[in-house]
């Protein structure tokens, strides 16, 4: 597959799959990664869709499908660590030397996420934790499974009050793990870094009351201390935008924050599922390029509206 020139890609969102695009794009050429991959649960996974994802999951008051996240399957994690390996790989090769690869993550499908990162050839340098406390919980009782058990109406009724308050395991989710990964670097970190302009962090980018930068983060005031520690600024509803049907926009400033600490101005940051394009805005806002790759037109179509202008398609619309 022929590569195009990176000019060419430059503050481009481009409509299509990640897989067949990543190969275009010329070896060692991009500065950071940020991205929040699809995590392979039900109905995220790398089939995923507008309108799969919104589908609505109530009807006549009766649940007739499982909201996203509360189906388990083990075999979910096996798939993602198999799809996510292929992508960390073509990811490893666009990134110059020493640069960082940032993945958001689920709790539960972390672990599989860090291992194809990881197996792919990229050094896991930490963890950062994105903690919230606005959050639905999961956790499903069994009283409409009671219901449906070939047993007489005084037997049902006994075990819902023997296992009132008992629920399946899945307890309210307050955190989003984020792999904090670096392509290997070439002879020392300033070496890597004076060849690169990638490789180390810049530790003058201050959060919560100016301090230094940590690996948990906050966008929503829970303590005095922890809010001094690693808070940084709550999301506006102006930010989202009242067209962004994205069920799962990320904070700018969360994003903004992770760019500042690992690319310096006029670095190129790509995001290889950019959703509704808070990668993009944060790149643009900070005076960084971007590269944003999206799999499905509405989507696109909200990236290019947050960031006010239309940026037309390098290889056709989807």
């Amino acid at each position: 597959m022929e590569r195009s020139p990176l000019a060419e890609w430059l503050d481009q969102i481009v409509c299509g799959d990640a897989l067949e695009l990543l190969p275009r794009l010329p070896a060692n050429s991009v500065d950071l990664v940020l991205t929040d991959p699809p995590y392979f649960l039900d109905k995220l996974d790398n089939e995923w869709t507008p309108e799969r994802a919104a589908r609505r999951f109530y009807k006549s008051q009766a649940v007739f499908h499982l909201p996203p996240g509360m189906k388990f399957d083990p075999n979910q994690g096996r798939r993602m660590y198999e799809w996510y390996l292929e992508v960390s790989r073509e990811l490893l090769r666009v990134l110059k030397p020493g640069g960082f690869f940032f993945s958001f993550s689920s709790p539960r499908l972390f672990h599989r996420m860090a291992c194809a990162v990881e197996d792919a050839g990229f050094h896991i340098r930490d963890t950062f934790l994105w903690l919230y406390t606005q959050n639905q919980p999961k956790a499903m009782g069994v009283a409409h499974f009671i219901e449906r058990m070939p047993l007489s109406e005084h037997t049902k009724q006994s075990l819902k009050e023997r296992l009132s308050g008992w629920k399946t395991p899945q307890v309210k989710s307050c955190y989003e793990p984020i792999v904090v990964a670096q392509k290997p670097y070439e002879g020392t970190f300033l070496e890597n870094m004076l060849q690169y302009g990638v490789g180390l962090f810049h530790t003058e980018v201050r959060i919560g009351q100016n301090m230094f930068p940590a690996n948990v983060l906050l966008v929503e005031g829970v303590e005095e201390t922890l809010d001094k520690y690693f808070l940084v600024p709550k999301p506006s509803v102006e930010e989202r935008g009242a067209f962004n049907q994205h069920p799962a926009v990320k904070p700018l400033a969360l994003c903004e924050y992770l760019i500042q600490l690992a690319a310096p101005e006029g670095a190129v940051v790509l995001d290889p599922f950019l959703g509704s394009g808070t990668t993009a805005l944060a790149a643009h806002n900070l005076k960084r390029r971007y590269i944003g790759i999206e799999i499905n037109p509405e989507y696109v179509a909200i990236a290019r509206q947050r960031l006010q202008h239309f940026t037309p398609s390098l290889f056709g619309e989807c």
